[in-house]
């Protein structure tokens, strides 16, 4: 099972604002460094070669960022092991706070590709239902063994019905 991860944020500004200049002029570097990174697999990009023109949801200062890793260990070194890190802590000078979950994880079947349809559906599910092995944030980490393990039960149980 390889890790899918879907973060959303919503900006402060207009992408082509003075004041989100440094976060815009640093996301090739940093879409380069995830691609360069141990266990990266893939991510949602457009032609131009990053997601923020990409919309999921009617908010247009929304913007998102899908990815796929192959462990929770190897995201993490990403997001906070790596220049990524300096951003992160920035955020609040580009982006508002969000009242609701902002991320979602969620284990998907090697070769899959999750769609953006895939992924908001994933981030309303933990909304809704709070951390589970469907879908779930750092603070409960769930294993791909948990989350087959709760599949399978899942099948089982529809298979009774």
């Amino acid at each position: 099972m390889h890790l899918a991860q879907l973060n959303i944020a919503k900006t402060k500004y207009t992408l082509d604002a003075p004041q989100i200049k440094e976060f815009v002029d640093n996301l090739d570097p940093i879409n380069n460094l995830a691609e360069a990174s141990d266990g990266f697999i893939w991510r949602l990009k457009d032609e131009s070669g990053d997601a923020t023109n990409i919309k999921a949801f009617s908010d247009p200062a929304i913007i998102v960022n899908m990815s796929v890793w192959d462990s929770i260990d190897a995201l993490k070194n990403f997001i906070f092991r790596t220049h990524h890190r300096d951003f992160l802590r920035r955020k609040k000078e580009w982006f508002r706070a969000i009242p609701e979950d902002s991320y979602v994880l969620w284990w998907i079947p090697i070769g899959h590709t999750p769609t953006l349809e895939e992924a908001v559906e994933k981030l309303e599910y933990l909304r809704s239902h709070g951390d589970t092995p469907n879908a779930f944030t750092f603070k409960s980490n769930f294993s791909a063994v948990e989350f087959a393990a709760c599949k399978g039960e899942f099948i089982l149980n529809i298979a009774k019905i």
